[in-house]
Parts: C-alpha cells; structure tokens; sequence
C-alpha cells in the first residue's frame, strides 16, 4: 500500500486526485499508476484502469487471476467492473468513498447477482495516510 499511496502522492502533485494503484503477483509488482484522468483527457483513466490495462500488456493476458491489487480509495462502479472483467484474485483499499465508491457503498457492485467474478475485498489499509492526501488536495483547491 506504500507505493500505491507514493502513486497517489505523485498524481496530487500533477494535480489529479490523488489516487494510486498498485498490482502485484507472487510477491512483485506488476504494474503502478495513479490517476490520468486530467493528463490523458481520458475519463477512464483512473489508477485501477490504468495499472489493469499496464498488467494485462505485461502478462499478455487479460485475466489477472494471480493478481493482487491494491488501491488508495475505493473503486468506483468502472473500476470494480474492470477488477471484476480482469479476474482479480483480492483486493486491498485505503479509503472508503461514501459518495462514489462501489464496492462497500454505492451500488456494491460485487454483491450484484449479475457478477461474474468476486475478488476477495479488504478495505482500510493505511486508511488514515490515503483520507489525509484527499482531504488535503481538496482543501488546497477550495
């Protein structure tokens, strides 16, 4: 969660929101990002699309089912379709997002009988670090 925490810190500082994603198996890491919506002029590139995408090209493979991805804010509904499509084995986030988070808020997405892959969940990880860095970029913009 440190280097997905130190991809958000780095998005924040390119002024996107910052939120980092890292995706690792068996124990290294295969793909990091954080936001890109802004730089890319690409509304799908959150950091859970971008790091999916960049592993997938790595592996050569679509299916990430070895994978573990760890993210400093919770999915939003794209972004947990992505890690439901991609086969993800668990995922690790941060910060609970009331508003637009789809995993245990909002529309729970993986608690729908429509979908196909349910990844092991954890949420909370340096959850305290992951809040403040948000809370921070959008005090500083207000």
């Amino acid at each position: 969660m440190d280097m997905a925490l130190a991809q958000a810190r780095a998005a924040g500082e390119a002024g996107e929101v910052p939120v980092g994603c890292v995706l690792v198996r068996d124990g290294a890491v295969i793909a990091r990002a954080g936001n890109r919506t802004l730089t890319a002029r690409d509304p799908t590139a959150h950091a859970e699309i971008v790091a999916i995408r960049e592993a997938a090209s790595a592996l050569g493979s679509e299916r990430l089912d070895d994978c573990d991805l760890y993210v400093t804010l919770e999915p939003c509904a794209m972004c947990a379709g992505a890690v439901a499509f991609a086969r993800i084995r668990r995922l690790y986030y941060g910060a609970a997002d009331p508003k637009g988070g789809a995993v245990e808020n909002g529309v729970k997405f993986f608690a729908s009988p429509t979908c196909h892959h349910r990844p092991e969940v954890y949420g909370g990880l340096a959850e305290a670090d992951a809040s403040a860095l948000l809370k921070e970029f959008f005090q500083a913009r207000r």
